[in-house]
């Protein structure tokens, strides 16, 4: 499995742990910014850095964080074929990825996530291929 990462300012401290992280785990990534702490970026670019990426490496997945994370989500989910998910608890990252095929996790670096286990939960869920599943991702992959 393969992440690409990306935080503005207010995630940037949060991507360096999960980026020691995923190290510590064997795990491949590639960090698309910020990779230095700015407090003048824009979480839109790092969004838009991590969705391309995601949509040019198939079997690919993303990793974004800012404050509240609602900032890289509405950014990465402008791209279709894109499923950014905001998720607080296991939980919710199991269901996503399940039920929707969340390719993108989002965290919110000011309420300091357990990422280690929304990460292990995200890369250890398979989408379910029922009908009734793939008939409403493909309906979030339409215009």
């Amino acid at each position: 499995m393969k992440f690409y990462l990306g935080a503005d300012h207010r995630g940037f401290n949060l991507k360096e742990e999960i980026k020691l992280w995923l190290d510590a785990q064997a795990i491949e990534y590639v960090d698309c910014g910020n990779q230095v702490f700015d407090v003048e970026d824009d979480f839109t670019d790092y969004a838009k850095a991590v969705a391309k990426s995601v949509l040019a490496d198939s079997g690919s997945y993303g990793i974004l964080a800012c404050g509240s994370a609602q900032g890289v989500a509405m950014q990465a989910n402008r791209y279709k074929g894109i499923r950014a998910a905001i998720c607080r608890e296991a939980e919710e990252v199991r269901e996503t990825r399940s039920h929707n095929d969340a390719n993108i996790l989002c965290l919110a670096a000011d309420n300091a996530p357990d990422f280690p286990a929304l990460i292990q939960a995200f890369m250890s869920t398979p989408a379910l291929t029922d009908e009734k599943y793939q008939r409403r991702i493909n309906k979030l992959d339409e215009e």
